[in-house]
């Protein structure tokens, strides 16, 4: 639940939660009572986040001595390499999912990284591919929280606090330090991962929208109790501070019976986003179709901003409809989640994903430019369309992957060749 401050409760077991106090003397059922805080304790009341567990172990029990790992495709910031240009409009055709067995974890492929994962502030943008369940193996990260966003194939999410099953046009959020495990559940699947380093994602004030519209917190759906009570060997692996450690226990540390509190995991049905937008003129910000957002120390300049842009109608009369021409102090990493996004007709396939730095500008396409400016201005609803954006205040730095291994596409700045000039001198319509 991103920052809502409504507190939830969830039983596996009758009677496994207290009632009246947090930690009794003696938990029913032989449990132990922990807490798991997302913020300070002495966060405000309203940002202060926090969930009490009924487990069959403490999680103390779930680490023991830590061994480096190395997974060579996950990277943080900063990550910086001098021999890569960063600076520029990049665009990737979509990241083919190999035949190889690939987990969750060993699938993960970033993109770009940003700000400073040591200063928790900033972000990653991952590509994960994924064509194996992780089998007795589990990771938390201590570093961010992991907003997830399914392009192909439905995954099942297992965390401490119950299962999640996620699928195309649904994202998730698992928070920081809460240990899960993927599972395919189609045989393969790709999609994208935002690594929030900073403040917990949260819905966006509506401002003079007012209390509807957007999306409502009633859509975030929490998952209901559930635990293993399995003695079998199990790695848990924990990425903190960019770097990755392992720990084998002889159990399943998923083991939480019973919960309650506003620190949980969650998923989102895009579908239930609720499209605002101009009805007379003009096409507005792109900001209308924030879904969530991670605040930075600067009202109104965010760390992170999570965009989508859905089906939904096309209403204003005499106005370039398509996303105007624009550069901004905000760096725009896109992906593409099915259908056509109306501002690059073509080469912005489904699975594709594009950059456009900070002040870098970028617009639609010649081909989107000449259809918007002659199209009849009649009501037009987009179909058949599903794209985003992880928008950061800070700049992205590709990774060698995006670079060099990536699907990149070396003629995406020709799209813009054929815009012509068409200056005359003389006035056009009044």
């Amino acid at each position: 639940m991103p920052g809502f401050g409504n507190d939830f409760e969830s039983e596996a077991l009758p009677g496994a939660l207290p009632r009246g106090q947090n930690s009794p003397q003696k938990c029913n059922y032989g449990l132990y009572a922990e807490q798991l805080s997302g913020t300070p304790f002495t966060a405000p009341t309203a940002e202060n986040e926090r969930s009490w567990c009924y487990r069959i172990r403490p999680s103390v029990k779930h680490v023991g001595r830590f061994q480096r790992l190395d997974l060579p495709h996950w990277k943080s910031a900063p990550c910086i390499d001098d021999h890569i240009q960063s600076l520029g409009q990049y665009r990737w055709d979509p990241i083919p999912v190999p035949d190889e067995p690939l987990t969750f974890l060993t699938g993960m492929r970033t993109m770009t990284t940003a700000g400073d994962v040591n200063t928790q502030v900033g972000m990653a943008v991952h590509a994960y591919l994924a064509t194996a369940d992780m089998v007795d193996e589990y990771f938390y990260s201590a570093d961010s929280e992991l907003l997830i966003v399914p392009q192909e194939g439905r995954i099942g999410i297992d965390t401490e606090l119950g299962r999640m099953q996620v699928e195309p046009l649904e994202i998730a959020i698992v928070p920081r330090g809460m240990v899960f495990r993927v599972r395919v559940l189609d045989g393969t699947a790709r999609g994208f991962v935002c690594e929030n380093y900073g403040a917990k994602f949260t819905t966006p004030g509506r401002g003079p929208i007012g209390a509807n519209c957007l999306a409502n917190p009633r859509d975030f759906k929490t998952p209901i109790a559930w635990y293993e009570d399995r003695e079998t060997p199990s790695r848990v692996i924990v990425k903190w501070c960019g770097q990755f450690h392992e720990t084998h226990i002889g159990h399943s540390p998923l083991d939480v019976v019973a919960w309650h509190g506003n620190y949980a995991p969650c998923k989102y049905d895009l579908r239930t986003f609720s499209p605002v937008g101009a009805i007379l003129f003009d096409h507005p910000d792109p900001s209308i179709f924030t879904v969530l957002t991670a605040p930075s120390g600067v009202e109104g300049t965010a760390n992170i901003d999570f965009v989508i842009f859905p089906e939904r109608w096309m209403t204003a009369e005499h106005t370039f409809r398509p996303p105007w021409y624009h550069k901004n102090i905000m760096s725009e990493f896109m992906g593409n989640v099915y259908g056509v996004y109306d501002a690059k007709p073509e080469g912005f396939v489904p699975g594709g994903m594009s950059l456009h730095n900070m002040m870098l500008p970028h617009g639609p396409d010649d081909v989107a430019f000449e259809k918007a400016s002659n199209e009849e201005m009649k009501p037009v609803k987009l179909t058949n369309t599903m794209s985003f954006m992880f928008e950061t205040r800070f700049p992205q730095h590709l990774t060698h992957f995006a670079a060099h291994e990536a699907p990149l596409q070396s003629d995406y700045v020709d799209c813009w060749k054929g815009l012509e000039k068409k200056f005359d001198g003389t006035p056009g319509e009044k």
